[in-house]
């Protein structure tokens, strides 16, 4: 049979590594303990998203060659054979008939392989940006093609794969040897892993009473009581399942709460189907307080009557909780991507409490601290400064060492100095300067206009902290991450200060 079955077989070696390689980057229990092993300053356990794509893209490259080579090669070759050499060689493969062109797609391997290809399509094609960021709009009924929903539910489409990939295995042409049928000494040890990593989340995953709060810009706070054991950094994120709106379904979230905090908190807006479901029920709960005098007129926290519990999973480690290797942080959000930064500084903030009241000097210089932390936050609406605006006060307030720099734009006003900003401009300034308070997010930040020139901010800090490592965490869009990284890059090699891009992945 020549080049195409040694073809055809090398490729289906790739393929089994990369099936089993694959389910590594999304074990997040194991990823999130080796962060804190000596392996987490070598392997950049921030990309596994991305390596877990990129083992993707192989496997499709595999199934190709795979697949192609033998539909279009091999098959038409075991068809056309002189029939005695057929005879001679592969015959009790085929039960001593030379089969047809439609026989051989018939067999039990070649359906289980087209089977785990249109699985795998399907999951695929919903995992890409278009239908999972819901980029895509189609009519009704097919509109619940897209979304995250989709993209969830096909990507469990793996389990039937990896049952027809074994089946697959076990129908081999032309092996009769254990042996030589190897899918399952590669899949063994990652799938064990990842069967696992699930049953502990499962057992692990509590369900707990919650309070919400609603916030301008479709934003839904919630908090709970922090679970006993419950230890984590700030910087990480946990996973939310709404038995209401589904039992299967779970979405991560940053934790915008302190690990010294007595609470948990995250902040969720309103930006897919999920978000958009839990936002509604919440908004019904509030609503339904409100009426029988459970909820104050300001939105406060308030207990939820009929809708109060949530299943919470994690915590688990993400890039932002890599703040603490650094002397100097380089916070960067964009609108509701502020939330892995907001728990970082409440974080600061109370060390430096916990520090001044009750630790004394011997212990307090055991744990490091950053020396000088700067944050950036760009939102388009004004409304957005609303959901963090407590904590903006409190960090405000309590940072009384100047350790912590915020900076707050608004990038749907004209930039600072244009004639057509010029009149608040002019209102913020006087107002700021005798109340000491923003007239635009309403806290001691000053608020500026448009957009950070991101060029000249790294240029300040290179010159202010001239031979000093600062770390770059940001969450956003890909778009100015790929600028911030862009620029990281550029003025570490232009000036004497290093600058390490983070950009947070889910």
């Amino acid at each position: 049979m020549g080049y195409c079955l040694c073809t055809a077989k090398g490729a289906a070696e790739t393929l089994k590594f990369n099936m089993a390689l694959i389910l590594l980057p999304v074990c997040r229990n194991t990823i999130t303990w080796l962060r804190s092993t000596w392996l987490g300053s070598v392997v950049s356990f921030n990309d596994n998203i991305n390596f877990h794509k990129l083992i993707a893209a192989g496997i499709v490259v595999a199934i190709i060659l795979h697949g192609g080579v033998h539909l279009a090669c091999d098959f038409p070759r075991i068809v056309k054979a002189d029939h005695y050499i057929f005879q001679q060689t592969i015959a009790m493969d085929f039960h001593g008939k030379q089969p047809s062109y439609i026989d051989i797609l018939l067999t039990t391997e070649v359906i289980s392989g087209i089977s785990m290809v249109f699985l795998m399509t399907v999951a695929f094609s919903l995992a890409t940006s278009i239908c999972r960021r819901n980029l895509l709009t189609l009519p009704w009924p097919l509109h619940r093609l897209t979304g995250y929903n989709a993209f969830w539910y096909s990507h469990h489409l793996f389990v039937i794969v990896y049952i027809l990939l074994i089946i697959h295995s076990i129908f081999l042409f032309l092996a009769h040897d254990w042996i030589q049928k190897s899918t399952w000494m590669y899949l063994a040890v990652p799938v064990i892993l990842y069967g696992g990593e699930r049953t502990l989340r499962a057992l692990r995953a509590s369900r707990y009473r919650v309070k919400g709060t609603t916030y301008p810009g479709k934003v839904l706070a919630l908090h709970m009581t922090k679970p006993r054991g419950f230890h984590y950094k700030s910087g990480m994120y946990i996973y939310i399942q709404c038995p209401e709106i589904s039992p299967f379904e779970w979405h991560p979230f940053s934790l915008t709460s302190a690990p010294g905090d007595e609470y948990l908190s995250v902040h969720i807006r309103n930006l897919g189907d999920w978000t958009q479901d839990i936002g509604s029920l919440f908004q019904k709960a509030l609503n339904v307080a409100g009426e029988d005098g459970a909820c104050d007129s300001s939105r406060d926290v308030a207990t939820l009557p009929r809708f109060s519990k949530i299943y919470i999973d994690g915590p688990y480690g993400s890039a932002a909780q890599d703040h603490s290797k650094y002397d100097v942080m380089l916070l960067i959000g964009l609108g509701i991507g502020a939330t892995p930064f907001i728990s970082i500084l409440k974080d600061i903030v109370n060390d430096e409490k916990t520090r001044c009241s009750h630790i004394d000097d011997e212990e307090a210089g055991k744990t490091r601290r950053p020396s000088r932390a700067y944050f950036y936050w760009v939102t388009r609406e004004q409304g957005s400064f609303e959901w963090f605006k407590s904590i903006v006060n409190e960090v405000a307030e309590l940072d009384k060492k100047s350790v912590i720099e915020m900076h707050n734009y608004l990038s749907s006003v004209y930039e600072e100095g244009d004639a057509r900003s010029a009149f608040i401009s002019m209102v913020q300034a006087l107002h700021h300067a005798k109340r000491g308070l923003d007239i635009v997010s309403g806290t001691p930040v000053r608020t500026h206009f448009a957009r950070p020139n991101w060029s000249k901010v790294f240029s300040r800090l290179a010159a202010i902290h001239d031979g000093a490592r600062i770390g770059v965490f940001y969450c956003g869009s890909n778009r100015l991450g790929k600028e911030l990284d862009m620029l990281s890059k550029k003025f570490t090699r232009k000036s004497s200060t290093r600058f390490i891009f983070h950009k947070e992945h889910y």
